[in-house]
């Protein structure tokens, strides 16, 4: 698969993407919005050319950033924020379409957090009741820690990975504007992550 050529920034932009990387490192959580703003678009673009479930783009497009600032520790300042971020979100890609070859029951789509990920995808393998029991328990689990989310975010979480609502359809039906759909899941995922990074890998 040929992939999309990075876009091209310039020296002034390199320039100031530093500073705020910069700023970002030392907690300005301002410097994150930035450059989400910023590259949104691009690397938007990027994950529509790569993938061919047009309905994944905007959860990879997330990801791609949610997997940048998790890292952003590690950014190396001899090259391009540009090119770092659209190396995450090229990889991102390419392991999404590895996974999407794996034929799997999925309980959930991952979570995906700044501060990492966890995958409710269990192999689809031949009938074992004990692995019933265990996907009943996972799932319960999952339940259980929506069920606890703020009303605000559990209604979008729901809607997005159980009723599989495009976040157009989200917005639409709760009157709501798009970037607070976008904002609200978001949320809801670190949120869902923090509650079930411990409790989920004991299944």
């Amino acid at each position: 698969m040929a992939l999309p050529s990075e876009p091209q920034v310039s020296s002034e932009s390199k320039l100031e993407d530093f500073r705020v990387v910069r700023e970002a490192l030392a907690g300005d959580q301002a410097a994150y919005k930035f450059l989400m703003k910023k590259y949104h678009d691009a690397i938007h673009n990027l994950v529509y050319k790569m993938v061919p479930d047009k309905s994944d783009v905007d959860d990879l497009t997330q990801e791609a950033f949610i997997k940048a600032f998790n890292s952003i520790k590690s950014f190396n300042f001899e090259f391009a924020f540009s090119t770092w971020l659209y190396k995450i979100a090229t990889n991102n890609c390419i392991d999404y379409l590895r996974k999407k070859k794996i034929r799997t029951f999925s309980i959930d789509k991952p979570i995906e957090t700044k501060d990492g990920e966890i995958d409710f995808e269990i192999p689809d393998s031949t009938y074992q009741p004990d692995k019933d029991v265990v996907t009943i328990q996972r799932r319960q689990i999952i339940e259980e820690a929506v069920s606890h989310l703020p009303e605000k975010y559990r209604r979008v979480i729901i809607m997005r990975h159980q009723e599989e609502k495009s976040y157009e359809e989200i917005a639409e039906a709760l009157d709501m504007p798009l970037g607070t759909v976008k904002a609200h899941i978001f949320r809801a995922r670190e949120v869902l992550y923090k509650a079930l990074k411990d409790r989920i890998q004991h299944y």
